[in-house]
């Protein structure tokens, strides 16, 4: 038995339930059997090779060292211009800090306004490294309620309401992980506008997601409300949009008050981002969109199938989403529990899934189901699940 004793916050750490499924599934395929991957949040396309050159050329260029904490001045002037044309917002490259991948904004974010004491609103069901951090922090996690009524958006109004003296951050998703939820431009504006009598509150917008959307939704960045602009922290990154999970590179456009902090916090973390990493992303940035544009037709079309298909499944209830590239739907008719589904589909069909519990209690009733994967791979997939039920 060890005598070590651990921090008491590691207690409150939870976990991404999503890797403990990928290596459950890894562990089945290495006793031989046949695992559909329908779990993880992973584009199934590589890099695009204008990207991949871009960093073997700055390797041979001798970029080997470190760089300057919030990335090199060219990877900072790319975001910067990608967000003021794709946002409509300008912004200074000083505002801009590359990390290693878009959790270390979301991580520096909460660990930044998180304490006991203080209270942090998160959406529910919503990416699980949200509670998780907001626990570890020892602050109070107040979930935002998303519904299926609601196409799986919040309420403005109850929102609003929710918020107290003690709150300290409000965490915001859309595009939504896991749900696929697009919150409309109509609550976003209320939220802002309703926020502006809250000058206590910091609002953490995550968009990775942003360029994914379905069924002619713009994406409405939070940033773009001047009200609110100077307590906006906006959280996007390299790895859905270009394929590139990988790499780890994400960046936070931070209010100028919280540049220095964030800073602080990332030289104390990793001290800068991968050299050659930095340049893969400026060429993504500034190079050809075509394979971005290639890869959301394929998510449009994978996604009228997936919902399809799902819906014609006994017991289940399928709402098409918005954006990203999950599915989320209503399994309470098979009579199942989202775990017992969850393992039934991984044990019994082969076929990767995920729990809607794994993304905050209200997830009960609800399985998270990539199609992230090729149309060959979903349908069979599902005729698995079929089988099984």
């Amino acid at each position: 038995m060890s005598a070590l004793k651990l921090a008491a916050g590691m207690g409150r750490l939870g976990t991404e339930s999503v890797f403990d499924m990928l290596a459950r599934a890894t562990e089945l395929e290495a006793q031989g059997k046949p695992i559909i991957h329908l779990s993880i949040g992973q584009p199934d396309f590589k890099t695009p090779p204008h990207v991949v050159e871009a960093a073997i050329r700055a390797l041979k260029d001798g970029h080997h060292g470190y760089t300057p904490t919030p990335g090199v001045r060219a990877v900072r002037e790319a975001v910067a211009a990608d967000v003021a044309l794709r946002r409509g917002v300008s912004v200074d490259p000083a505002q801009v800090i590359v990390v290693p991948g878009g959790k270390v904004t979301m991580f520096f974010a909460i660990a930044m306004f998180g304490e006991p004491g203080a209270e942090i609103l998160y959406p529910n069901p919503g990416f699980p490294i949200y509670e998780s951090l907001i626990k570890w922090t020892g602050a109070t996690p107040v979930p935002m309620r998303l519904t299926e009524a609601s196409g799986f958006a919040f309420s403005a109004d109850e929102v609003l309401a929710q918020i107290t003296p003690r709150t300290r951050l409000l965490i915001v998703n859309t595009p939504a992980n896991p749900t696929g939820g697009v919150v409309p431009k109509a609550e976003l504006d209320r939220l802002a506008a309703g926020l502006e009598r809250h000058p206590h509150v910091a609002i953490l917008s995550d968009e990775i997601y942003a360029r994914m959307l379905y069924d002619g939704h713009a994406h409405v960045s939070l940033l773009s409300y001047p009200a609110i602009r100077d307590r906006v922290i906006l959280l996007d990154g390299w790895s859905k949009t270009y394929a590139m999970t990988g790499w780890r590179m994400g960046y936070g456009i931070w209010p100028k008050a919280l540049v220095e902090p964030a800073t602080r916090l990332a030289i104390n973390c990793h001290s800068c981002v991968n050299s050659s990493a930095q340049f893969a992303g400026i060429a993504a940035l500034e190079g050809p969109q075509d394979t971005v544009d290639a890869m959301n037709a394929a998510f449009t079309e994978r996604r009228a199938a997936t919902v399809d298909l799902l819906n014609g499944l006994p017991g289940f209830r399928c709402l098409s989403p918005g954006g990203a590239f999950y599915a989320f739907p209503n399994i309470a008719g098979t009579g199942r529990t989202s775990k017992q589904l969850e393992t039934l589909f991984l044990e019994e069909a082969g076929v990767a899934s995920v729990a809607g519990t794994s993304f905050g209690a209200m997830g009960e009733g609800y399985l998270r189901i990539s199609y992230a994967n090729s149309l060959e791979n979903i349908r069979a997939a599902v005729e698995r699940m079929r089988a099984v039920l």
